[in-house]
C-alpha cells in the first residue's frame, strides 16, 4: 500500500493559532509525516488575528453546505514554517473573524455548532476545490469531531474510500451544545442517538467522532487506557471502552530543533550532556533576571504552566513555603485561575528573596527557566501527554512529576544505586507528597554523581516526532483497512 494522503482539520495550528499541546502538536506533526514521504495538508479556520499576507488567495471561494444552504469561503494557502506542508486558511469573517478561537468572555457563543461544523465539513469542501481526495481525514478533538460523522453521513457518497481518525487531546472539553441546533449542521436527526451525538438530551460533538471515526489515537498509552475508566473517562469511558480495540495511544514529540539547549537562541549560555558548564551560566543568569540571590548551591525550582487544578498548580501553591524551607529558591511562569495568580502575587510580595513568580506568558523566559533551573515541577491531576516535562529533560533539569497519563510514559523513577530514571514521580497529589518527593529530589540533586548521570541519559533521550510520525503511519494503514476491508 503506497503511503496514505492525510487532510489535518483543526482549530489550532502552531505558531498560528495556539491556547496549548493541540497547537503544538499539529503544527509539527504533519512536517514529521511530509518527511517520512506522507501528502499531508492542513486546514485552519482563519481567525481575526491572522494576518493573510504573502499568502495565495485562491481565485475561486468554496461552497460549505451549511443551514438551510451553503456558506461561502475564500481560501487562502501558506506553508507551516519551515516545511514544504501546504496549510489552507478557510475565511468565513462573520463565523471566524473574532477575537477568540473558542468562547468570549461571556460565555459559549450561540452560533459554536456553525463555527465547527464549518471547518468540518469545510474540509470536505475544501478537498472538492483542489481535486484531491485524501485517503485519511485526521480530526482533532471536539472542534472538528464533526468529520468523521460528516463523512459516514452528509459526505458518504462523496468520500467513499476515505477512511477517518480522530485524536484526543484532552476528553475533558467536548464540545457539549442544545440539541435543537442540529438542523444547522445538516447532519441527519437520525444521528441524534446515544450511539452517536445525544448525551443526556444535548449534543456532544466529540462523542458523536469517538463512535463514527474509523480509528481513534490519543496522545500518550497511559492516557489511551485511564480514559476506558470512571475515573478518567469524563462521562465516555463506556463509549471509549466500545471503541477500545480501534484506540491506540501514540506519544507526543517535541520540536527537538526549537528546544535544543546546543543552539536555543533565548539562552545567555549553551550547553549538552555531555558540557553542563553552560547550564550554570543559565541558572546564575535566570537568577539576576529575576532578582534572586545568586547562589550555585541553592536548588532553583521551576513550574511554567496553565495556573490550574489539572496541573496541580494549587498544590504547587499550597507547598510553596514548605518547598522553600527546603532550602530551593521557587520560580513559576504562568496564568490561569484568578485565585491562583493571586496568591502567587501574594508570596511574590512576601517571599520574594526565594519566590519569584512572573504572571502571563513569556516564551523567551520559559526557555531560559527550562535551562536554569534544577528541579521542574509538573505535579497534574491528569496529562494526557504533557511536553513540559520533555522540554524540561531536553535542557537537564529533572522532573518531579505525578504518575498519570503521558508523564508515566515518559519520566521513569529515579534510582540512586544506578542512576537510571528521568526524574521523580509522586503517587498521591498532596501538599505532603509532593513536599517529601521534592525533598528526595533535592537529596538526590546535591549528591551529584548518580543525579549527574540521569541527567545526561534524559538529555540524550529521543524526543522528536520522527517515532509517533511512523507509528500514524500504521494507524492511517490500519484506518484504511478497516474502511475498505483489505
Amino acid at each position: 500500500m503506497a503511503l496514505p494522503s492525510v487532510l489535518f482539520v483543526s482549530s489550532e495550528v502552531s505558531p498560528f493559532a495556539k491556547t496549548g499541546g493541540l497547537g503544538d502538536v499539529v503544527g509539527a506533526l504533519p512536517i514529521a509525516l511530509k518527511e517520512r514521504g506522507h501528502d499531508v495538508r492542513v486546514l485552519l479556520p482563519r481567525y481575526s488575528h491572522l494576518s493573510t499576507a504573502g499568502m495565495v488567495e485562491h481565485a475561486q471561494p468554496v461552497a460549505v453546505p451549511m443551514g438551510a444552504g451553503e456558506r461561502w469561503c475564500k481560501v487562502f494557502e501558506t506553508r507551516l514554517p519551515g516545511s514544504d506542508v501546504p496549510l489552507y486558511l478557510l475565511e468565513h469573517d462573520a463565523l471566524f473573524a473574532r477575537g477568540y478561537i473558542y468562547d468570549p468572555p461571556t460565555g459559549q457563543p450561540p452560533d459554536q455548532l456553525l463555527r465547527m461544523a464549518l471547518l468540518s465539513r469545510g474540509a470536505f469542501a475544501l478537498a472538492r476545490h483542489l481535486h484531491w481526495t485524501p485517503d485519511v481525514f485526521h480530526a482533532h478533538d471536539w472542534p472538528s469531531a464533526l468529520v468523521p460523522v460528516y463523512l459516514n453521513t452528509a459526505e458518504a457518497h462523496a468520500f467513499p474510500e476515505s477512511a477517518s481518525v480522530l485524536t484526543i487531546h484532552n476528553l475533558l472539553h467536548q464540545g457539549k451544545l442544545p440539541a435543537t441546533l442540529l438542523a444547522q449542521a445538516q447532519i441527519p436527526q437520525s444521528e441524534f442517538r446515544a450511539d452517536s451525538l445525544e448525551d443526556f438530551g444535548g449534543l456532544n460533538l466529540l462523542k458523536g467522532g469517538l463512535y463514527h471515526a474509523t480509528m481513534l489515537t490519543t496522545v500518550s498509552p497511559t492516557y489511551a487506557r485511564e480514559i476506558r475508566t470512571a475515573e478518567y473517562g469524563c462521562g465516555l469511558a463506556h463509549v471509549l471502552d466500545f471503541r477500545g480495540a480501534d484506540l491506540v495511544g501514540v506519544l507526543n514529540g517535541i520540536d527537538d530543533k526549537a528546544w535544543d539547549p546546543r543552539t536555543d537562541p533565548h539562552l545567555p549560555a549553551h550547553f549538552d550532556a555531555h558540557e553542563l558548564s553552560g547550564k550554570s551560566k543559565c541558572k546564575r543568569a535566570l537568577q539576576e533576571e529575576l532578582r534572586l540571590p545568586v547562589r550555585d548551591d541553592v536548588c532553583v525550582l521551576a513550574m511554567v504552566a496553565r495556573l490550574s487544578r489539572q496541573k496541580g498548580s494549587d498544590v504547587v501553591v499550597e507547598a510553596a513555603e514548605r518547598l522553600l524551607a527546603l532550602g530551593c529558591q521557587l520560580v513559576v511562569l504562568g496564568a490561569g485561575d484568578a485565585d491562583l495568580e493571586h496568591a502567587l502575587l501574594d508570596m511574590n510580595v512576601r517571599l520574594g528573596d526565594r519566590l519569584r513568580a512572573r504572571i502571563g506568558f513569556d516564551d523567551g523566559l520559559a526557555h531560559r527557566i527550562y535551562a536554569g533551573a534544577d528541579l521542574f515541577l509538573m505535579p497534574s491531576r491528569f496529562e494526557p501527554c504533557g511536553l513540559s516535562q520533555m522540554y524540561s529533560q531536553r535542557y537537564g533539569t529533572m522532573p518531579v512529576v505525578r504518575s498519570t497519563g503521558g508523564l508515566v510514559d515518559t519520566v521513569e523513577n529515579f534510582d540512586a544505586k544506578t542512576g537510571a530514571g528521568s526524574g521523580f514521580r509522586l503517587e498521591d497529589l498532596s501538599a505532603d507528597s509532593l513536599v517529601d518527593t521534592v525533598a528526595w529530589a533535592v537529596e538526590a540533586w546535591r549528591g551529584k554523581g548518580a543525579y549527574a548521570q540521569m541527567q545526561r541519559r534524559a538529555m540524550q533521550k529521543k524526543l522528536g516526532w520522527g517515532e509517533a510520525a511512523a507509528q500514524y503511519g500504521d494507524v492511517y494503514r490500519w484506518a484504511l483497512e478497516r474502511k475498505r476491508g483489505f
